[in-house]
């Protein structure tokens, strides 16, 4: 793992990022031609230099001049051509590749269970499907192919120095080690910086997404200035990790600079001693080896800056790639389609924990018959949502077994489990998006018509229509728009298009106005006919109508039975949840 090393370079993380190029083949061996064509166009130039001064300007002949100098010219715009589309073959490759990488890290997300959400902060998760994505594609773009052609640039150079004069490249190469020392340091030095940047980069974003949509209670509870002082000590962490990469740059490229000078010097001292010798030395090779010094360290310099860049995208990919790793999915190995259910629905000896040490269900056995309204009653942290996640296989049990229809629901293929059940949560979630697209989560096959008369059927239009704009209203970020009562009525009928054979509410009246759950009460009446159906309710007042009533404590079925039958037994459970909530009412 790249995030427990200081090693420069992660060859095996690499290779697996490059499998992402297979695709676009064509692309990526073009953009290689195109890096080594660069390196000996770079080469070109300072060769044609030499030439025109030593065979044109120092002889002043005219047409040699007018020759290289048109030469010169061609040279330099294949050049521009070539690095034109170097530069945009190289980025477009870089954006290919993260759009299949972010497409692949999303559909792989979409399969977790909910525990891995349970566990992950939700910025951290954002950074990494969006920031650290777009980082990798830098590895691309300014990073892999941008070193190939410095490297190449750099040993056609030093090959063609020596073709010129072996003596002035010998003492072109007695600076090169201090700089490559340099740079090596240089790199591992980056390598942890940027880890600890990408890691301060997602802690800002977790913090900053969390404040945000939790501004309400940090402003009930007059939480702004602490808020703001753990923002400033956050902030400072990640100025901090960045100041630690300019320092380095800082300290890396005078010295890169310095050894530049160093070395034009010697060529100047020991290329002029020859020239004035007539030795062998011309004006034009002095010339040449200035620019071709340039050309060796120039490259070299800016590798150490590129392969900053390569470093970034390679910590970003090594975070990437671990959650590609994570195997947190819901086995569906299931083969049986299932359609239009009966709705029995079996729970035997079912044993389940969140973590390891802490049981939530103690064996709960239940049996719900097709069509049956099963209502489930507790104190909280009973078990009673967990029954219905389990049901919907976002998590997976320890030991027993639940069916459907006498089917193990593991058999089942979990697309086709889901699709038989509709869930409607205390809490609902809905899209910055409009009504419409709520309700059918832009299905095409759900039609506005279709929607509109499910809305009439379980008594909802009117309310639908009051609005601006009518089901086409956009109810903004996690439905602020509306009232909590009206996002259960959309949630409602969320439910009610996907026809369903199983039917879920999870305290869908809790924190409702009267009227919103009149028209709640209304719309379970309908939604459930016909259909079975698990309710569960703090308010025992909804459930008297259900077939069956099963009361849970401490992960247990400690009473089940009809709200008369329940009310019957002395000292019953069931019983004295109504009375004191009875009362409670009563005091009001």
């Amino acid at each position: 793992m790249a995030s427990k090393s200081g090693n420069a370079f992660d060859f095996n993380l690499f290779k697996r990022l490059l499998k992402y190029t297979n695709p676009y083949k064509a692309t990526f061996y073009f953009v290689a031609v195109a890096a080594i064509l660069l390196s000996f166009f770079a080469v070109l130039r300072p060769y044609l230099l030499k030439v025109t001064v030593d065979d044109a300007i120092t002889p002043q002949n005219y047409d040699n001049l007018v020759f290289y100098v048109g030469l010169m010219a061609g040279v330099l715009l294949l050049e521009v051509i070539f690095q034109f589309l170097f530069v945009y073959f190289a980025n477009w490759l870089g954006q290919e590749v993260v759009r299949d990488l972010r497409v692949n890290l999303f559909k792989h997300m979409l399969g977790f269970k909910m525990t891995y959400f349970d566990k992950s902060a939700v910025g951290r998760l954002v950074t990494r499907a969006v920031s650290d994505i777009e980082t990798i594609a830098s590895i691309f773009s300014q990073g892999l192919f941008m070193i190939i052609s410095d490297i190449l640039k750099m040993l056609v150079v030093i090959g063609f120095m020596f073709y010129q004069s072996w003596q002035l490249t010998l003492l072109v190469l007695t600076v090169l080690p201090l700089i490559m020392y340099a740079t090596r340091v240089f790199q591992k030095k980056m390598k942890i910086a940027f880890e600890e940047v990408r890691t301060q980069v997602a802690d800002l974003n977790t913090f900053v997404q969390e404040r945000i949509t939790g501004m309400k209670i940090v402003q009930l509870f007059t939480r702004e200035k602490a808020e703001y002082n753990n923002f400033k000590e956050i902030n400072s962490k990640h100025r901090d990790a960045w100041v630690k990469t300019v320092w380095y740059n800082s300290i890396f490229f005078p010295i890169a600079e310095m050894a530049t000078s160093i070395t034009i010097g010697l060529i100047v001292w020991y290329g002029g001693l020859r020239a004035v010798a007539d030795d062998g030395i011309t004006l034009g090779v002095i010339i040449a080896f200035i620019e071709l010094s340039q050309l060796l360290f120039r490259p070299l310099r800016q590798i150490a800056d590129k392969f900053n860049t390569l470093q970034m995208g390679m910590v970003a990919a090594n975070r990437v790639f671990g959650i590609l790793d994570t195997e947190s999915s819901i086995s569906n190995e299931g083969k049986i389609e299932v359609k239009d259910l009966k709705g029995e629905i079996e729970f035997k000896d079912v044993h389940f924990s969140y973590t390891d040490d802490e049981e939530v269900l103690k064996g709960v056995s239940f049996k719900a018959n097709p069509g049956e309204t099963i209502a489930i009653v507790g104190a909280t942290g009973a078990g009673k949502s967990t029954v219905i996640n389990l049901l919907n296989r976002f998590y997976e049990i320890n030991s027993g077994q639940i069916l459907v229809d006498g089917i193990d629901i593991k058999d089942i293929r979990l697309e086709s489990l889901r699709s038989e059940i509709a869930v409607v949560l205390q809490n609902v979630f809905l899209f910055a998006d409009t009504i419409l697209s709520n309700i059918n989560l832009n299905d095409p096959d759900i039609t506005e018509e279709e929607v509109v008369n499910a809305a009439k059927q379980i008594g909802i239009h009117e309310f639908i229509s009051t609005l601006p704009n009518s089901y086409h209203y956009n109810v903004k970020e996690r439905g602020a728009m509306l009232s909590s009562g009206q996002r259960q009525l959309i949630s409602f009928l969320r439910a009610y298009m996907s026809n369903p054979s199983i039917l879920v509410l999870d305290e869908a009246t809790s924190s409702v106005d009267t009227y919103s759950e009149i028209l709640i009460q209304e719309a379970t009446d309908k939604i459930t006919k016909g259909r079975t159906s698990i309710v569960i309710a703090h308010r025992l007042a909804t459930i008297k109508k259900a077939d069956k009533i099963m009361v849970m404590d401490a992960g247990k079925i400690v009473e089940i039975g009809t709200h008369t039958e329940l009310l019957q037994k002395k000292d019953g459970y069931y019983k004295n949840l109504y009375e004191v909530q009875f009362m409670a009412e009563e005091s009001l």
